[in-house]
């Protein structure tokens, strides 16, 4: 498999440290955009790198930031309720949205509310239709993650979803818990502008390195299929997770 673009690789001592320089590489992001374009678009990411991520946005960059710019999407969720500790929706607004003055109508979680997965991917593909008047969505800015496996949103290893080429969302399934999603597909993810990878951990060695090589099948390795087709990919790592033992600045 080729792939042209060219990730851009940065590695720091630890999760402290990384999450810090992508806060604030974010941050100039959005100065950029929002200097020529009124509006700013995110998709968030779950986990504990990310949560991270969100503090020190929420706090490093307070001051800095046109929040009343930003419109905030998730890239995927966990089928549960809003208040549920596995929510990605939850983590995000604890650890970031509650503390910045976003204005709520520029805050776009993923309903879970539906009977089922599959009517709630259908109706956040409207939602990002409304948003992005009906073309494929270019968000500005996609963070993600990886998983021990290979997953990335929730794209999990040999899913149908890695097949998908006309829906924007649709619903998963995980062997682990809880097993039902809802997650964005690869035509959206390699549309934008930019993606954030974010890894921290010696367990996230072994797939950072697989996703980044070029010759990986994406089939049991998802993260591997994520190359934007016309935008930048960056890789947000802390030693751990790049595979070294110590280092304190960002390789670019």
């Amino acid at each position: 498999m080729v792939h042209t673009v060219v990730p851009n690789i940065h590695v720091f001592a630890d999760i402290e440290e990384l999450s810090r320089a992508a806060a604030a590489a974010i941050a100039q992001l959005v100065a950029g955009v929002t200097r020529s374009r009124a509006a700013f678009s995110m998709a968030l990411a779950g986990g504990a790198t990310p949560g991270t991520l969100y503090h020190h946005l929420a706090t490093d960059f307070l001051n800095a930031t046109p929040w009343a710019q930003m419109h905030f999407f998730w890239g995927d969720e966990r089928y549960v309720a809003t208040d549920d500790e596995a929510s990605n929706y939850r983590m995000a607004r604890e650890a970031l949205l509650d503390h910045v003055p976003v204005p709520e109508a520029n805050v776009h979680p993923i309903e879970t509310h539906f009977p089922h997965p599959d009517m709630a991917a259908e109706a956040y593909e409207t939602v990002l239709r409304e948003h992005f008047g009906g073309e494929l969505p270019r968000f500005d800015l996609i963070l993600l993650g990886v998983g021990h496996d290979g997953h990335t949103a929730s794209l999990f290893p040999e899913s149908p979803a890695l097949q998908e080429t006309e829906r924007w969302v649709v619903p998963a399934t995980t062997p682990g818990e809880p097993q039902q999603r809802v997650t964005l597909t690869l035509p959206v993810l390699n549309n934008a502008a930019v993606v954030y990878f974010l890894a921290a951990g010696p367990e996230k060695a072994e797939p950072v390195q697989l996703t980044l090589d070029d010759a990986t099948d994406p089939a049991p390795c998802p993260a591997a299929a994520v190359r934007p087709t016309e935008g930048e990919l960056h890789w947000w790592l802390d030693a751990a997770a790049a595979g070294v033992s110590a280092i304190s600045h960002s390789l670019l």
